[in-house]
């Protein structure tokens, strides 16, 4: 199996941008079901986008089913899709932090209330 296949360009292909935390694991699995693949990685000069992978377009439904069974975001050059779970752990972050802040408000509030009530009881 030879990684850098540049004859693929050449053949009836597709193009598939997968994110860089999945490259290990769809580059195990292409090599794994023995599917050629070109990865022109050098000469990407964005890689927000993903990965440029051009692979057989016969290969179409090996390739599904490795991004179905890993998890994998992957899209096309005319369909650019983000992996929704990377805003989803932000968004969890931020809930927190929001909720610990609005816990301390609450209780410098209740705490000056119970200060103001004893000098008012003291007098």
């Amino acid at each position: 199996m030879r990684k850098k296949n540049p004859e693929i360009v050449l053949k009836n292909h597709l193009k598939i941008y997968v994110l860089l935390k999945d490259k290990i694991i769809f580059e195990m699995e292409l090599e794994k079901q023995n599917i050629e693949y070109y990865c022109d990685i050098e000469k990407q000069p964005n890689l927000e986008k993903g990965i440029r992978y051009f692979i057989l377009d016969e290969d179409r439904y090996k390739i599904d089913g490795i991004f179905t069974q890993h998890g994998i975001i992957a899209s096309t050059e005319t369909i650019e899709v983000s992996d929704y779970r990377d805003g989803k752990k932000i968004m969890s972050i931020y809930l927190k932090f929001l909720a610990i802040a609005l816990v301390i408000m609450i209780v410098i509030i209740v705490v000056e209330r119970l200060q103001n009530f004893i000098q008012i009881a003291t007098k």
